[in-house]
């Protein structure tokens, strides 16, 4: 019987409705209404337009227009923009062209209603309700997609919404980021051979509403293990003794669960890390570790471990298989492990506190016992020591080395010697020609017998000094005396030649004799037939002025005399 009635009811009031929509009014024009949409999708959140056009009888004027949902025959509809869920969100708008547009916004689920155009005017039985009104329907986008796919296979994605949204244009994000390389069509974004790095967050959204976006899908994409790495620690320089952990990272779907460690080709361990405690120089080397899950597995970039120690295994060669060496000298050679390298080595004799020597090599200069120190900055170590017996070390050749030396020093004094000394006797030879004997004292070297020698006699000459022949060719002397006579000069006269050149063969000195002066005149400049004369300066006796010597024998006699 309630369902009876209710049916009833609702016949009435549809059929009230469509009368009045058809009705003349009292103006004789007609009252109508009609909707551009007779349905319209929106996404929730959004804001949504239902317009129309609407005309009234001539002669009323519309004083009031607003917007109803489910209309109850019989009881005035309630202007929904005046009720707690459309306030702030619903308005009514029309114009001069009787267009009326009804705004809906914020659109929620609960939204989802049939939206009618109610028309009040100033008479009080003129007004209107425009059947059958817009039906508004709300969706959410939803991304529809696996949940997982393998590397290599292909994946779809689409957009989803639950009612018809008019001519939209999707756009796809991935992790908040547009995607602009990936082909889309339509509602759906197509991935043609899916790879690691396609995995992610997911959503979509629609042109002219991007900050509508739908709820984020995440893609996972099973891969074998990639990107495998080992780090060291501590990070640094490994010191032998210490403790060093190494770490594999890989990154794979699943994550990878199984680590073998490798040190060249040779298995070393499991795990993700691999501790070495009390490092030693022998775990030096290459280490790579292998990542595998369910669909590969995959081998690290080798790292090298590299451990630094102290000197060790120290040890001295000699350089001959015995340990005499008769006449030549013995090289004793230090050799080392260590690392850094080592460069620093003191050598020792045993007995001694005091380095003998340095360097990689040695060569000892006594028999004896020695030994090395090798050093580097994280120790050292001492060699077992090696006997030497030196027999009959050539201190010839040292000495043959200081005398070839010594040899070379005076040799280069002698060549600076000669050199300067030849220099003065040109210039001397260069002054010889125009030196003039001023003044000599003289004494005889020999007998009586003498007197009359040739030209190998010799003659003693105290004093000489020189002076330069007037330049105008006169024969005169200008006797200059230059020096005072200390003792007495002995020169063996060689060869006097006729360009009045006298060699001197040898020079011995004496006590000075009795002084004697003596000038050796010059021709007159042009008289070339003439030679030199040698006077005697001091009076003769019984008798005073200068009186020539005609002959050596002359002077010869008075210093036999007066010696």
């Amino acid at each position: 019987m309630i369902c009876l009635m209710m049916s009833l009811r609702t016949a009435l009031l549809r059929l009230s409705l469509v009368s009045l929509s058809v009705i003349l009014g009292a103006f004789g024009t007609e009252w109508s209404v009609k909707y551009n949409q007779q349905e319209i999708c929106a996404l929730k959140g959004s804001t949504v337009f239902m317009n129309g056009t609407f005309t009234h009888p001539e002669g009323l004027t519309v004083t009031e227009t607003f917007s109803i949902i489910d209309p109850v025959p019989g009881v005035e509809p309630t202007d929904l923009s005046k009720g707690p869920d459309y306030s702030g969100r619903v308005e009514c708008l029309t114009d001069e062209q009787k267009r009326f547009s009804l705004k809906l916004s914020d659109v929620m689920k609960k939204d989802e209603h049939q939206f009618y155009f109610r028309i009040i005017t100033n008479v009080e039985i003129e007004r209107w309700v425009g059947t059958p009104g817009v039906q508004l329907r709300v969706t959410e986008l939803r991304v529809e997609a696996p949940e997982e796919v393998t590397e290599g296979e292909t994946a779809d994605l689409t957009c989803k919404t639950t009612c018809s949204l008019t001519d939209p244009t999707f756009i796809w994000y991935k992790n908040g980021r547009p995607l602009t390389t990936k082909t889309i069509k339509n509602n759906q974004l197509h991935l043609q051979t899916v790879s690691s790095e396609d995995a992610g967050r997911y959503s979509c959204a629609v042109g002219g509403s991007q900050h509508l976006r739908s709820t984020a899908h995440s893609l996972r994409v099973r891969y074998p293990p990639k990107n495998v790495s080992v780090s060291i620690s501590p990070s640094g320089e490994i010191v032998e003794g210490s403790t060093v952990t190494l770490t594999c990272s890989s990154d794979g779907n699943p994550p990878v669960k199984m680590y073998t460690w490798f040190k060249g080709s040779t298995s070393v361990g499991e795990g993700k890390t691999y501790s070495i405690p009390n490092i030693r120089s022998e775990d030096s080397g290459e280490y790579t570790c292998q990542s595998r899950n369910d669909h590969g597995q995959r081998r690290s970039t080798a790292v090298n471990l590299t451990v630094f120690y102290s000197p060790k295994n120290v040890s001295v060669s000699i350089s001959s298989s015995r340990h005499t060496l008769v006449g030549f000298s013995v090289t004793l050679t230090c050799s080392s492990d260590g690392n850094p390298p080592v460069k620093i080595y003191t050598w020792f004799k045993e007995g001694g506190t005091s380095p003998v020597g340095s360097g990689h090599s040695y060569s000892p200069l006594q028999s004896g016992s020695y030994y090395c120190e090798a050093r580097n900055q994280h120790g050292a170590q001492n060699a077992t020591a090696v006997s030497v017996e030196v027999k009959g070390f050539p201190y010839a050749v040292i000495y043959a080395v200081a005398g070839v030396g010594c040899g070379v020093i005076v040799l280069g004094v002698i060549s600076i010697f000669l050199i300067r000394n030849k220099r003065r006797v040109k210039k001397s030879e260069d002054l010889l020609v125009d030196t003039v004997y001023s003044e000599i004292w003289a004494r005889s070297a020999t007998t009586d017998a003498a007197l009359n020698r040739s030209a190998s006699q010799e003659d003693v000459y105290a004093n000489v000094s020189a002076s330069r022949p007037e330049e105008n060719g006169k024969a005169e002397s200008s006797p200059v005396k230059t020096s005072v006579c200390m003792a007495a000069v002995e020169v063996e006269v060689k060869e006097e030649s006729q360009e009045d050149e006298v060699q001197y063969a040898s020079v011995r000195f004496h006590h000075c004799s009795p002084p004697i002066s003596l000038h050796r005149l010059w021709p007159a400049e042009g008289d070339g037939s003439k030679a030199p004369s040698l006077h005697r300066l001091w009076p003769a006796e019984g008798g005073g002025g200068e009186e020539p010597w005609t002959n050596q024998a002359d002077l010869f006699t008075y210093m036999k005399v007066n010696q």
